[in-house]
């Protein structure tokens, strides 16, 4: 074997979650856990197009004591030809204490260039009982993410 073992991934879309204010548990042993419920979004890609269903899940995140974001994320996408898929992850978000508020900022404009400047990443899995996506109920994905224009832009990639 030649050269270093790598993992193909094809693109599946974009989803762009619009998120309201955060409520706010406080901080505990375990860090600042906050919920943010997910508004309504768009699901846009070569194989995957609809919107998320506003108000059908949310973020709960916990801001841990090493400035690191613990993320598991739950909620429902209504696809352009009428299916509903459950989607939901777990991840971590990390940021150097001079990046905490650029990487928080929810409302800044989308800045794509600037997502490098934290680490967002996540592994969603889908689950539907309609026949067209079924596929996607055996998929391992991934997910690469940045905040703005008022939440969350996550471009999710299935593992072949």
């Amino acid at each position: 074997m030649s050269g270093e073992p790598t993992i193909k991934t094809t693109f599946l879309c974009e989803a762009r979650i619009p998120l309201e204010v955060p409520i706010d548990s406080g901080t505990s042993p375990e860090g600042q856990r906050m919920v943010f419920v997910v508004k309504q979004g768009t699901v846009t890609g070569p194989r995957l197009n609809g919107k998320v269903l506003g108000g059908s899940g949310a973020d709960w995140a916990r801001i841990r004591p090493d400035r690191s974001g613990a993320l598991d994320v739950r909620f429902n996408i209504e696809t352009d030809d009428g299916a509903i898929l459950y989607c939901a992850w777990l991840g971590i978000m990390q940021f150097a204490a001079p990046d905490a508020e650029y990487a928080l900022d929810f409302a800044k404009p989308d800045d794509p260039a600037g997502a490098s400047r934290y680490y967002f990443r996540s592994s969603p899995r889908f689950e539907t009982g309609d026949a067209r996506y079924a596929w996607l109920n055996t998929k391992v994905c991934v997910c690469k993410s940045r905040t703005g224009n008022g939440g969350v832009i996550h471009q999710i990639f299935v593992v072949e």
